[in-house]
């Protein structure tokens, strides 16, 4: 079996704009850059929230799509900024993936919640009354239930304050290793970077300017975009 598991060659989609990189299994990465740069473009692209104008994307070495939509998302799995949970419990909530491929257990839902380091009492719960931070977890346990590959993360705890931001990021860490996940990660913030990714993507105006280890990257950049970036 080939290492690599996305490829993308020469793929533009504004503001994005000849995008050439591979990722392989188990990599940890973290798409950065100034705001506008096309990071979310970038990440929504692995799931194909977006489709690129130009070139070619593959993932576990087929065009991405020629994947069925859903099949490819529920091994691609997006935990947005915001938790953007649908109306009901929080069941309801994490087991409408594996429902669409009738693979839902019962007993799922208690392994779920323990994951994201939630009581099993809360599956009752409705989602309207749980705070932001629970409502986070509640996402990333319904991403999970789909069992995917690869998880894509668009700052998930940037709408969180310091401390949950913390609790979260454990728990990714966590489930990431556990799971031996493939972790794409969009965050402005350095030190979580540093935390949680080992490989950093930095995009300028639309381009991957610098591709390297993240320590690497922000202690020794190569590029003025990068040097003016740490610096701010």
């Amino acid at each position: 079996m080939s290492d690599v598991l996305f490829s993308f060659k020469g793929v533009a989609k504004a503001p994005l704009n000849d995008l050439n990189f591979t990722i392989g299994h188990n990599e940890k990465i973290i798409l950065f850059g100034p705001s506008g740069a096309g990071k979310s473009s970038t990440l929504f692209l692995f799931n194909r929230l977006k489709d690129p104008d130009q070139g070619k994307i593959e993932f576990m070495g087929k065009p991405i799509e020629t994947y069925n939509i859903t099949e490819l998302r529920k091994q691609v799995g997006l935990v947005l900024q915001s938790p953007n949970l649908f109306p009901g419990t929080v069941k309801d909530n994490i087991k409408y993936g594996p429902s669409l491929f009738g693979e839902w257990k019962e007993e799922d839902g208690k392994k779920l919640l323990e994951y994201v380091q939630l009581p099993g009492s809360y599956l009752d719960r409705d989602v309207d009354q749980l705070s932001g931070g629970e409502q986070q977890r509640v996402s990333l346990a319904r991403t999970l239930a789909n069992s995917p590959k690869v998880l894509l993360l668009d700052e998930p705890t940037s709408a969180l304050d310091y401390r949950t931001a913390e609790e979260i990021e454990e728990v990714l860490e966590c489930l990431i290793e556990e799971q031996k996940l493939t972790m794409v990660m969009v965050t402005h913030n350095m030190n979580q970077a540093k935390r949680l990714g080992e490989r950093g993507l930095f995009i300028h105006d639309g381009r991957i300017v610098e591709d390297g280890r993240i320590p690497d990257m922000l202690d020794h950049p190569e590029t003025d975009a990068l040097k003016e970036f740490t610096q701010e």
